[in-house]
């Protein structure tokens, strides 16, 4: 090949290289390129409507079917393999009441299984033995441990969340218990839940009521075992009470004459 001709080629394949440059740097112009974010990892139901769906289809007017739950359990057991999944580092990203939410959903759906796990029995006073009782049964798996019923609410729940009104939400199984809810409680209506579950229970006359006339403010024994925790947020338990009471109750509530009676606490299964 001559010297000529190779100029030649050369001179043609720089020609051919600034079209292609054009038109490549003319088609981004008109068209900028775009970047589409891989895709995402599942995320985890906040709303926990698999939990919502289970006590939708086994509790009505406050009691629980125990036997329905029995003869299918996997619905409930597969919500509990949701939460077990999420693992701690998941969890410390989420906000307040997400986790607070997640942790009291946790509670009464393992209260749930122990209960299944062991039933028929009269009362979950009955699961295990005078050493170590119900709350005591390592049962709850969590952040890839397995923890206690009493290690969620004392350990969890309450020193590190600070709200009473949690005594409204976690149900133990027992008739004493504030009732258990048909929905799961979920972060964006969480309060809200809260305040209604403090409503249906301080309006239920056998464990809370005002009898202004004997000069008496019945209350459940919550409000004695857990008597700090409502008068480190409003600093006394009749004024944390009062406004969960109806409106006409509230004034002899805060008046500071009527004593304090705690009423018996039903440790009878709550089943339908």
């Amino acid at each position: 090949m001559t010297r000529k001709t190779i100029l030649l080629l050369a001179a043609v394949f720089a020609a051919t290289c600034a079209v292609t440059r054009k038109a490549i740097l003319t088609a981004t112009a008109a068209a900028p390129l775009t970047f589409t974010a891989p895709a995402q990892a599942g995320t985890f139901d906040h709303s926990h409507a698999a939990f919502t769906a289970v006590l939708q289809a086994t509790v009505a007017n406050e009691r629980v079917n125990y036997d329905a739950m029995k003869k299918n359990p996997a619905p409930l057991e597969a919500y509990l393999g949701s939460l077990a999944a999420v693992n701690e580092k998941e969890f410390g990203s989420w906000s307040r009441d997400q986790r607070l939410a997640f942790l009291i959903n946790l509670y009464n759906a393992a209260t749930l299984k122990l209960v299944v796990q062991n039933y028929p029995i009269k009362s979950i006073k009955k699961i295990g033995n005078l050493i170590q009782g119900p709350w005591d049964q390592a049962v709850v798996p969590l952040f890839g441990k397995t923890v206690t019923l009493k290690y969620i609410e004392h350990e969890l729940i309450r020193p590190r969340y600070a709200e009473p009104r949690v005594h409204f939400a976690l149900v133990c199984a027992a008739l004493g218990c504030p009732p258990l809810r048909a929905e799961a409680f979920a972060a964006d209506r969480l309060g809200a839940q809260m305040d209604e579950q403090g409503r249906r229970f301080l309006t239920t006359p056998g464990k809370n009521r005002v009898e202004a006339a004997a000069g008496v403010l019945y209350l459940s024994p919550i409000f004695d075992w857990f008597s700090k925790d409502f008068t480190d947020q409003a600093g006394s338990v009749e004024k944390f009470v009062a406004p969960y009471f109806p409106e006409a109750d509230r004034p002899s509530i805060l008046s500071g004459k009527l004593k304090v009676k705690f009423t018996g606490y039903d440790w009878s299964l709550n089943k339908q």
